[in-house]
This record gives structure tokens, C-alpha cells and sequence, in this order.
């Protein structure tokens, strides 16, 4: 070959290969950002169990220039609105002593001040909880089977038990359930229709805990040592029927596990009104969450189930912040996907959550939010730091 033609594919390579290392531009926003808070049922404010609470909660989300509220209306099996497959208890505890329903009064304060109302919707955890209605109506069934035949419910404070303890724990420990159980889904289906019943103007339906509880170490699958879930009587016979094959753990298994998670958002995504938006929030780790919670979210975003996802990007490291923030806004879906932030994590460090709020910035995500309402009211020097950055 040619002395100037090797010169000259030398010099083209080297070019090539400057050109793919050259870190990508920011992508340019298509839409105004928008900001959203999250709001405890049962944290330390409780805003829905009082009405004279709520509008201190519209004055701070207008200081702090969010555009939605995603509000916890269903969590441990229990509902803040009126419902017959749930536990109404806290709502009619509430309307009873003050004559009001907080969740109408909430939504209309809000709108009020254009801001949008979305139904933060914890679905297969249920905590401490072993009476909710679910279960009554269900029994035992309808809790996740760990790989050894032990329920959930035989979990001792809801944790791995012993001798396992000594080096696993779960993630979230409690009573889950498992989405593959008969009855489970069409259960959540008709809570969520009782609340769009109670209050069709609501923005959004808001789904948290859509998938299994992670053991610590984590287990990448059924085909390797450790502690997963989902082995149920019941979900053991529906893979055999939909695969034809007897029951073996492996990837025929985990996708069939992850697929029955997957069931869960595109039967309540077909349950609420065709005016709300639906959203998740999501574990911020892709890959972690595929394999080992079968949380398979880019899909969701990816078949239409979701009109976006918020990734809990809860850290107090930076770097894994910038490193997160750009991956996940730019893989399947990523124009629709949310930073969460951890806000409480910089309670007295309000400089730290303003440069993490940069950092998420400078990736153009379509929305941020921050956990939580309660972690501002509790945190005077973040509040007023966040209230001072507002547009």
C-alpha cells in the first residue's frame, strides 16, 4: 500500500477514534423541566390527616417552583381515599374527625395553582401489614415463596431468617406480594379503579415497589446460589402451563417472574383514566434491577406503559450521581425518565443538594424530583436554600 494512503487511513482512524471518546453533549430540553415532590402519607408531616395542612404544603411546592405532587394515597395496604378492597381505615379516621376529605380538598388547592396531583400507589409491598383486605381475600397464596418453600409471612420481623441471616438480608423487609399469584393483580386492579372512581380530575397514578424484594448480597437470577422469590404453589403451576415444561429454575423462569412484575403496570395502566399519566418509581441500577428485582422498567417506558419513570438516584456521592444521571437518560426510554433525588441526605448541607441538583440538570432529563415535602419541613436550611434557587 501506499506510504500517503497508510498516512492517510492512520489519520482517519485516529480521528474516528477521537470522535467516539469525545464525551456526548448534553441533549438539549424539548419541553420546560419539570420538578416534582414527593409526599409522605405517614411521615413525619402527614399532610392528608389534617386539611388545615395542606395549604402549607401548596406554598412550598410554589417556592420551590415544582410543577407536580406525587402524593402517597396507598401504602401497607391501606388507603387514604374511600375503598372497599383496601384498608379505608386512615381515611375515615380522618374524615371523621374533621368532616373533610384531604385528598378532594388537596387536589383542588393544587390545581388551584396549576400544579398536578399525581396517586403515589405502593403496590406488592405491604410492609409490616399481615391483615390487609388483600390477604384476607387471597390468603397465605398470595405472598412470594422464597427459593427454599418459606413465606414471607414466616419471615421473623419480615427478615431473612436464621441461619441464612448471618450473611443475607432483604432490601426492604415485610409481607410482598407476588404478582404471579391468582387474584393478586385483579385485587390491585380494583383499588385503583375505587380511586379513580372517588377522583377522576387526579393527574396521574403513581406506582411504587413494582417488583420482588432484593437478599443482600444480590442474586443475578435463579440460575445462580443465593435467595430469590416468587416460587409459589400457584406461580410454579402457571409457568408450567405457559411453558409446557416441568418447573426448572433458569432464565425461562426469571423472564416468566419478570413478565408477571411487568402484568402489574399494563393492567393498571389500562385501569386508570386514558387523561392520567402513568409513572413509576425505579430502581436507578438497570441492570441490578432486571436481574435480581425484575424490575425490567425499560420496557414499560419502552411498550408504552409508562408515560415516564423516576429513577431513585438516592446518593450522596457525586460521581455515581453524574455517572447514573447520564446513563440512564440516554438508554431505552431515556427521554422519559426522572432523577429522584435524595434531598433529605443534605439536611444541613444545603449546598450539597443545590450542586446535586446542577448535576442532574446538566443531563436536560424532562423532570427532577426530590424526596421529599417532609425532609424540606424538616430542614429549614435546605428549604430556604432550594426556595432561593427557584425560577
Amino acid at each position: 500500500m501506499p506510504r500517503r494512503t497508510v498516512a492517510l487511513c492512520a489519520s482517519l482512524l485516529l480521528s474516528w477514534l477521537a470522535a467516539c471518546s469525545a464525551a456526548p453533549e448534553p441533549r438539549p430540553a424539548s419541553a420546560p423541566r419539570r420538578l416534582g415532590l414527593w409526599v409522605l402519607a405517614e411521615g413525619s408531616h402527614r399532610t392528608l390527616e389534617d386539611p388545615a395542612r395542606t395549604p402549607a404544603l401548596i406554598a412550598e411546592a410554589e417556592r420551590i417552583g415544582a410543577t407536580d405532587l406525587f402524593v402517597q394515597v396507598y401504602r401497607r395496604g391501606r388507603s387514604w381515599f374511600p375503598a372497599t378492597h383496601a384498608d379505608a381505615t386512615p381515611f375515615d379516621a380522618i374524615r371523621t374527625r374533621s368532616g373533610r376529605d384531604p385528598l378532594r380538598d388537596l387536589i383542588d388547592a393544587a390545581h388551584a395553582s396549576k400544579l398536578r396531583v399525581h396517586a403515589w400507589f405502593n403496590a406488592l409491598a405491604l410492609h409490616d401489614n399481615r391483615d390487609a383486605p388483600v390477604l384476607k381475600a387471597l390468603g397465605r397464596g398470595a405472598v412470594l415463596v422464597d427459593r427454599g418453600g418459606r413465606s414471607l409471612l414466616d419471615y421473623p420481623q419480615g427478615d431473612v431468617p436464621p441461619p441464612d441471616r448471618t450473611y443475607l438480608q432483604l432490601d426492604t423487609p415485610g409481607v410482598w406480594l407476588d404478582p404471579a399469584a391468582p387474584g393478586v393483580i385483579e385485587e390491585l386492579e380494583a383499588i385503583v379503579r375505587e380511586l379513580a372512581a372517588a377522583y377522576p380530575d387526579l393527574d396521574g397514578l403513581h406506582l411504587d415497589f413494582v417488583r420482588h424484594p432484593m437478599a443482600l448480597p444480590f442474586t443475578p437470577g435463579s440460575g445462580f446460589a443465593g435467595l430469590d422469590f416468587g416460587y409459589g404453589d400457584a406461580a410454579r403451576a402457571a409457568f408450567e402451563t405457559a411453558s409446557g415444561k416441568p418447573f426448572a429454575r433458569g432464565s425461562a423462569w426469571d423472564d416468566f417472574r419478570r413478565d408477571s412484575v411487568s402484568q402489574v403496570v399494563r393492567r393498571l395502566r389500562a385501569a386508570i383514566p386514558a387523561k392520567w399519566e402513568h409513572s413509576a418509581a425505579v430502581l436507578p441500577w438497570v441492570d441490578r434491577a432486571y436481574l435480581s428485582a425484575l424490575q425490567d422498567w425499560r420496557r414499560w417506558l419502552e411498550e408504552g406503559w409508562l408515560d415516564f419513570a423516576i429513577a431513585m438516584t438516592y446518593t450522596r456521592d457525586d460521581r455515581l450521581l453524574r455517572y447514573q444521571a447520564r446513563g440512564l437518560t440516554r438508554g431505552v426510554g431515556g427521554e422519559r425518565v426522572w432523577l429522584g433525588l435524595g434531598s433529605w441526605l443534605f439536611a444541613s448541607e444545603p449546598a450539597r443538594a443545590l450542586e446535586q441538583m446542577r448535576i442532574a440538570e446538566s443531563t436536560a432529563p424532562p423532570g427532577i424530583a426530590l424526596f421529599s415535602y417532609d425532609a424540606l419541613t424538616e430542614a429549614p436550611a435546605l428549604r430556604t436554600a432550594l426556595d432561593a434557587d427557584a425560577p
